[in-house]
Order: C-alpha cells, then structure tokens, then sequence
C-alpha cells in the first residue's frame, strides 16, 4: 500500500512543492483523517470539514507562521492544527493535558492569536498588520477567515472600518457557509445571498468600505481557490476574499444535517451515523428545562418575550421560537445588541427572558451595566452554561459571572441548585418584576424532573438548610450543591447544608443564624472565588465580627484549561472527593 501523503507531513513546508494533483489527494486524505479521529474522540466536526481545501490553500501559498493566520472562533481550525505540527497528537484534542479545540497562542507558532469567541480575528489581523508596518516588515501577509455568522458582529464591522482607512497588508477571508452553530440571520446574510446569486444592488459593502474585493469563489475549487489567493498574494492594501463553502463537506449526513453535525458527539466514521443514545430515562438538560418552562410561561403571559443572541439550539430557545414565532428572537452573534434590545423591550412593559451563555455574557458587560441596570430595567437574563463547561475549555468556561455582575447594584443574582428552582424562579420573575435579575444554571442534566409539580414562587433573596448536623456547616451557590451533598453522604457525618440560592441580595438573617450555630463554615461555588459566594461571605462574617473559621471552596485565581467537568472539578478543588477531604480535615 503506498504511503499516505499525510502521512510524510508535520509542517507546511513538506507540501509547498506538492503539485496540484497531490494537494486534491492531499484534501481527501486530510478530511478522512479529522473524521475518524472526531468519530471517536468527539469534537467540532463540521466547520472543520469545510474548510480543508481554504486551510490547505492558505498554508501553501502564504509563508506561515511568518505570514499570520487568524482562524475566527476556531472551529475550523483542525485541518491547521494537523497540517502544523500536531498531527500525532491530535487524538488528545480537548481532552485534559492535550491540545486545545481552539487555536491557541502557547500552544503553536502558528497559532498567532487565541480565539474560541467570534467577531475578533480581523481586529487582531489588522492590529498585527500595523506593527509589521511599524517594524518596516512591509511583504509581511496577515490573514483573517472568519465565517459569514460572525462577520455580521458589530465588532467584525469595527474593525472592517478601521482596515478600510488604512493601507495594511490584510486579507479578509469570509468564509460564507450559511451557518454557524444555528443557521445564520439577518439582513447581511440575505446581502450575501444576493452576492452568490447575483441578485445584489450594485454597490458592494465591503467594496464601499475600501477593502479590494474578489469572490465569491468555490471555497472547494482547490484550483480557483489557490489561484486567486496567489493574485491577492500580490496585492496591496487592505483584501476582501469571499468564499463559499459547504460546512459538513465530505461527510454526507453532515452536509444534510448541519446543525446536528458541528459537533455530533461519537459517530460512524464510514457512514455518519449517530451513535446509539442510551434508552435508560435520562434527566432533561438545564437549557431545556429554561426552553420548556418558558413556552409554557409564555402561554399564560402574553408579555413575554425570549431574545438569544445566536443560540437558539444551544439555549434552547428554539422550543420559544416553534411556539411563539413572533415573540422568540434570535438577534445573530450580537451580545451587545441583544442586551439593549432587551433593555429597550422592558421600557415598553415586556417581560424580556434574554438567553445568553455566561462565556458570551461577557461580551455585554457595558450594555448590563449601562443600559439595564443603571436604568433599573426588569430584563431577566438567563445564564446558560455557567461554572466548568468541560472541554470548550478556558474560552468557554462560565468561571466569572458571578463575580462580574455580584459588583453591580440593582442586579439580583439567583443560582438554582436544580431544575425543580430554575423553573420556579423562571415563574416567579415574571409576575412582578422590578429590577433586573441574573439566574445562572449549568451545562448538561441535573435530576429527573416532575414537569406536572405546579409553580411555586420563590421568595427573593432567601437561602435555606436542607440538612442538619452540628459544628460544620456547608454553604452552597447553585448545582454544585449535589457534589457537596454527595460528599457528606459518603462521609457518614452530621454536617449542615444550606442553599444560598440567591448570591445578591444576600440572606443575611440565615449566615446570622448559622454565625451563631457554627464554628466551622465552608462556602461551595463554581465560579471565581474572587468576589463570589466565599467573598460575600467572608466579608460579611468580618462586619459581625465571627470569630469562626470559613473556608471558600471555587475556582482559583487562574484559567482553567479543557478536559471533562469531573475532571476540572478535581482540579478546581470542588469535586466530590475534594469537599469530602475538607470535612473530613475540619471534623478532626
């Protein structure tokens, strides 16, 4: 059998002198090879797929890592990762201790800027670009492909206009696959509809932005793909490539199903068929159980309104949008926007659901504070996928938000500890809501849920004990709160539990009572222990002056890397094992 042509690769430089017909073997060999590997070990799939001949093109035209590349968000990027050194150990992608699902400064030369979030890859393309001017490195190419989801972010367009006025050495790939997680929206992605069909008015966007535009081109032409890069090669100033691609490419269910195939989980690497899902009844996923309850809100308060900023299936939001199609809006990748359209609903008498991961929430941190709060407007904001998500790794991680919104006045934060209180604190802000108010829930499934147990109302700030014992006493924010349970079953001992609940306002008079019945506290949170629960805690503990000890469990002062939740957990000291080591060190 002859060698593979993969297989006499690590880097670049061995396939620059391949001929045209060897970089088309090339292609298949190197789509084959992301299929099996993801297959098994799971990962993004589709994005990836789409992209192999651009990656293969980019890396044989251009001088990498000397010219810079900038993958945006990066789920495309695993042809890159294996065509740049990480070939062979590609198998431990995402897993803890192996490569990053994103590119990833440390981890490669040709890994020239982090992403993992969208919309920032052409301003960094372009702040690098100036310094190559600054340094007098005039031939030097800089390279931004970002997809036609992401383009349509204020912050894509912020640095379009700037890259517009200047003469830097930049080249815009968009790479136009109709898709991003979700299907794209909104009025760009019908310009770009036009653009591929003809249709458009005659003025192009970003030609009236001073950017050279070429395309739209076959993003799988290999040949048409690696001549007009060679011609852009040669052109100055600031480029605009437009590249059609089909996400899933190669692969056939992942072409049909697109939204499925991003990232699929295990599969059939020959056929593309889904592994077998386990039929044991499994406990509905948070998102979910944020989607279900809201259609079932919805029915009963015409008011209401959900706004997710591209993640309808993420969040779940699409059960919103199925029922009440003129009420459930998905605003694009536009967290800014969506916050202050929520805002701007809530002036009106609306009673805005905003859905938003707690990673991307980041994003909106000026519109919280600025145009919600400041404004003491009634917008619930639901955050999906805080603490450790898992292996999306650091990008990802909902490690912040409670520590970024605890510092803002006006704001009510409420961490449900399952989903029983997520759809009850769901039902309770609708009815009368008069600020703004944070409920922040997990990634993946909780406990089996009785969807016919009738609403309760949650009264606002109030914590509770759900178990007694003597001397230590456990205080939890959220569904971390099972570890700690778990930890204090296996341990057989008579320790307190309390639920916090809510984070802010906090229940002074239940910490007044467990001050005066506890020697030992030992605060439990997953997210920052800096300006958190423990903080909170603490700092109160400090105005009464408590005498006892606590000890604040969290995520450290650092960034946490990917690999399983289980895993991170163990790391962050907040696992299972780990609280029960504390209580038993306490209890001596």
């Amino acid at each position: 059998m002859a060698q593979k042509l993969l297989d006499t690769i690590q880097y670049p430089e061995d396939f620059r002198t391949f001929s045209r017909q060897q970089l088309e073997h090339l292609a298949q060999e190197l789509r084959s090879f992301i299929i099996d590997i993801v297959a098994t070990k799971e990962g993004h799939l589709g994005a990836s797929l789409g992209v192999i001949e651009l990656t293969i093109a980019l890396h044989y035209v251009f001088n990498t890592p000397d010219d810079k590349l900038i993958w945006d968000v990066g789920h495309q990027a695993y042809g890159h990762k294996i065509l740049t050194g990480r070939k062979d150990v590609f198998h431990t992608n995402r897993q803890l201790d192996g490569i990053s699902g994103f590119p990833k400064i440390t981890e490669s030369p040709y890994d020239t800027f982090g992403t993992g979030h969208s919309s920032t890859s052409i301003s960094a393309a372009l702040g690098m670009a100036l310094a190559s001017q600054l340094d007098g490195k005039f031939n030097r190419h800089h390279i931004a492909v970002i997809g036609d989801a992401s383009i349509a972010s204020g912050m894509a367009f912020e640095g379009l206009n700037h890259a517009g006025v200047t003469d830097a050495n930049l080249l815009v790939i968009l790479n136009d696959n109709a898709i991003g997680i979700d299907p794209s929206v909104g009025a760009l992605k019908q310009y770009l509809t036009n653009v591929k069909k003809g249709t458009a008015r005659q003025e192009n966007i970003f030609e009236a932005l001073n950017f050279n535009y070429s395309g739209p081109i076959d993003g799988h032409n290999l040949g048409e793909v690696l001549h007009t890069l060679q011609k852009l090669k040669n052109t100055k100033g600031p480029k605009f490539l437009h590249v059609i691609t089909t996400k899933g490419k190669g692969l056939a269910l992942a072409e049909k199903h697109q939204v499925t195939y991003h990232a699929p989980g295990k599969f059939d690497a020959k056929t593309g068929a889904l592994a077998a899902k386990k039929t044991i009844s499994q406990p509905p996923k948070y998102q979910d159980v944020f989607g279900k309850t809201l259609v079932e809100l919805a029915r009963e308060n015409k008011n209401i309104i959900g706004i997710t900023p591209a993640m309808p299936t993420g969040s779940s939001l699409k059960y919103m949008m199925e029922a009440f199609p003129d009420r459930a809006l998905d605003v694009g990748i536009a967290e800014q926007h969506a916050v202050t359209l929520a805002a701007g609903l809530a002036t009106q008498g609306k009673v805005v659901y905003c859905t938003i991961y707690s990673t991307f929430l980041q994003r909106a941190y000026d519109q919280v504070i600025h145009d919600v709060a400041l404004q003491n407007l009634p917008v619930i904001f639901c955050i999906d996928r805080a603490g450790l998500v898992g292996q999306d790794g650091a990008t990802h991680h909902g490690a912040f938000d409670l520590s970024y919104l605890n510092c803002v006045p006006n704001l009510t934060i409420c961490a449900p500890s399952n989903e029983i209180e997520l759809r009850n604190i769901l039902y309770t802000v609708q009815k009368d809501l008069k600020g703004p108010i944070a409920i922040r829930y997990p990634r993946g499934r909780g406990s089996l849920l009785d969807w016919q147990q009738p609403f309760k109302e949650l009264p606002i700030g109030q914590g509770e004990q759900i178990a007694l014992g003597v001397n230590i006493a456990v205080v939890c924010l959220g569904a971390i709160i099972e570890n700690a349970k778990e930890a204090v079953l296996q341990i057989s001992k008579e320790v307190s539990i309390y639920n916090m609940i809510f984070l802010k306002p906090l229940d002074t008079q239940l910490l007044d009572t467990i001050f005066s019945k506890y020697q030992t506290i030992i605060t439990v949170e997953d997210g920052s222990k800096i300006g958190g629960l423990g903080s909170s805690v603490t700092d109160y503990a400090f105005a009464k002056a408590y005498k006892g000890n606590i000890i604040t469990l969290g995520l450290d002062d650092e960034f946490f890397p990917h690999g399983t939740t289980e895993q991170l957990q163990e790391e962050a000291g907040i696992s299972i094992n780990s609280i029960k080591k504390i209580l038993l060190e306490s209890s001596k």
